[in-house]
């Protein structure tokens, strides 16, 4: 299971984490993407991190400005989300597969599927 938390309304410019915590898996087995949707576009991947290896993949539209990382010890991904422009407003969902589909922004072989966190960034 996933859970993502830490959303909220936040100003252009301001910074906001959110949390992936998740269970009833080998989580260094696995993979977790962070996606994200906005009212009327499709879903986008954002970025993942192989929580095996630790190696990590950003999307073009948040490199530079967001920063994935992960705790094994408690099981839990973060996304730090600095510089936020109103583009960037969306429901955050987290999502869990085996390490071996490696990273990048396929959706292809996602066991697990967290309920998002609405992220809005006010201009």
């Amino acid at each position: 299971q996933l859970q993502a938390s830490g959303g909220g309304l936040v100003q252009a410019g301001g910074s906001l984490r959110i949390s992936c915590a998740t269970s009833g898996f080998r989580f260094d087995e696995y993979g977790i993407g962070w996606f994200r949707q906005a009212p009327g576009r499709e879903r986008e991947a954002v970025a993942s991190i192989d929580n095996g290896n630790g190696r990590i993949w950003y999307a073009r539209s948040v490199e530079g400005r967001f920063t994935v990382s992960s705790d094994n010890a408690k099981n839990t991904v973060y996304l730090q989300m600095n510089s936020l422009k109103p583009n960037d407003t969306a429901v955050y969902h987290c999502a869990a597969r085996r390490a071996r589909y490696g990273l990048g922004p396929s959706t292809i072989g996602y066991d697990y599927w967290g309920r998002g966190t609405q992220v809005t960034v006010s201009s």
